[in-house]
């Protein structure tokens, strides 16, 4: 391994049309950089033939290592499986509709050497539409309480940081993974830097509003208790009010002589201090569920085929 050598991971999916002058932007960044690179695409189950397209991308680029899963495990999934192909000393993660421009490449690695931690590109201006954002809102929120730290609220996929950072995971074994909960195991810093965002240049985003809900209750039931202290909140809340309801009854039964008449008031009260329990056992239900798949050892992806690259040395070209 060069020292300083850099590798950029990328899950392909169905982005067969922009890889090309993906890669051709990317190699001519990482050839400016005077330093040993590679790139690994990882086709997270592709069905446009985005894999014959990686294919012809590799033939002259040796510093191309190729990864092929059979189905589609999810970004994070094939995140995790590229950072751990990784050969180089520092990993820079991406997308690869090219709205994360490769040129911004540069200002992440800048910031990486002067403070060592992980260091996410913060676009300018998101340019997704309405839910996109709002959801993706929630779920950044969410990840703030998975990390601890308020940098979270600054991720995105677009990453670099040392891969050092990846011993902290090397033994991670689950179906739900958030890349960004497994950094904060290993790094101590978060920083982000702004870069530029550009438009989608072919064909629409893969992260639907449906996706994204899953992926915030994956992250957070998978990551954290929190779930569990809303749940014990919540309770404690009900039995407050059951107090209250109680101390009202009692206190117009010794003041007026009579019960609290009326079964809608009843009926209400119970369907309040129900809903509490169903809500609760739902949350320990859904802990219960992760705990039985964890305990099956079912793996976040399987590899189907692999193409190894070379790290290419400093002022070369595969």
């Amino acid at each position: 391994m060069e020292t300083g050598s850099v590798s950029v991971v990328i899950p392909v999916y169905n982005s067969s049309a922009t890889l090309g002058l993906l890669m051709e932007r990317v190699e001519r960044v990482l050839r400016g950089l005077g330093v040993g690179y590679e790139v690994v695409l990882v086709d997270d189950g592709s069905r446009d033939g985005s894999w014959r397209a990686i294919e012809e991308l590799r033939r002259g680029r040796s510093w191309i290592s190729a990864i092929q899963l059979p189905r589609n495990y999810g970004q994070h999934a094939a995140l995790l499986c590229g950072i751990r192909a990784a050969a180089g000393e520092r990993i820079v993660t991406m997308d690869d509709d090219l709205q994360n421009p490769p040129e911004e490449i540069v200002r992440l690695l800048e910031r990486l050497e002067e403070t060592g931690g992980v260091v996410y590109g913060v676009p300018e201006r998101r340019r997704h539409g309405l839910w996109r954002n709002i959801s993706s809102g929630v779920v950044t929120l969410a990840l703030s309480q998975v990390m601890g730290v308020e940098a979270a609220r600054k991720v995105s996929p677009f990453r670099a940081f040392p891969a050092s950072v990846r011993e902290a995971f090397a033994g991670y074994q689950s179906p739900y993974v958030s890349i960004d909960a497994l950094l904060s195991w290993g790094a101590a810093r978060f920083e982000a830097v702004t870069v530029r965002h550009d438009a989608r240049q072919a064909g629409a985003s893969q992260y639907t509003l449906g996706k994204l809900v899953t992926h915030g209750v994956n992250m957070v039931a998978g990551f954290s208790t929190l779930p569990l202290r809303m749940a014990s909140i919540l309770g404690f809340t009900a039995a407050a009010f059951g107090l209250l309801v109680l101390a009202f009854v009692m206190g117009r039964y010794w003041m007026e002589g009579g019960s609290l008449p009326g079964f809608p008031f009843l009926a209400s009260v119970i369907a309040i201090f129900s809903g509490v329990q169903l809500f609760a056992l739902g949350i320990i239900g859904e802990y219960l569920a992760r705990m039985h798949t964890r305990m099956m050892d079912r793996p976040p992806y399987v590899v189907a085929r692999r193409l190894e690259s070379r790290v290419e040395k400093a002022g070369h070209a595969g």
